[in-house]
């Protein structure tokens, strides 16, 4: 658990998990309370909170792709474009973050 805070990959997971929760309570929670129930209270309180959470694994993923010198071709734009689809940020944990070997974090 530690390492989810004094690395940059970890820091990245945390962010890519924190970051899917909320899009994900965003678009399928607070959206349909918001049209459809006339509820817009949690789509308020959520949406800063949700542009927070994105800005902050926007900028640690360009942080770690300059780091580890991904080619943006082949891994960068993958991992930028996860946060914009429900669940993506979570498949690129899975299938690019966690398999990461660093000297901070040799798994």
């Amino acid at each position: 658990m530690k390492k989810f805070f004094t690395t940059t990959i970890g820091r990245l997971r945390l962010f890519a998990f924190l970051e899917g929760i909320s899009l994900i309570i965003l678009v399928f929670i607070a959206v349909p309370l918001k049209y459809y129930f006339d509820n817009p209270s949690l789509s308020k309180n959520l949406g800063p909170i949700h542009g927070a959470l994105f800005l902050l694994f926007v900028f640690n993923a360009l942080r770690v792709g300059i780091e580890q010198q991904w080619k943006f071709k082949e891994t960068t734009w993958k991992v930028l474009l996860a946060c914009f689809v429900p669940f993506g940020t979570f498949y690129v944990d899975y299938k690019i973050l966690r398999n990461i070997k660093t000297d901070e974090n040799p798994i």
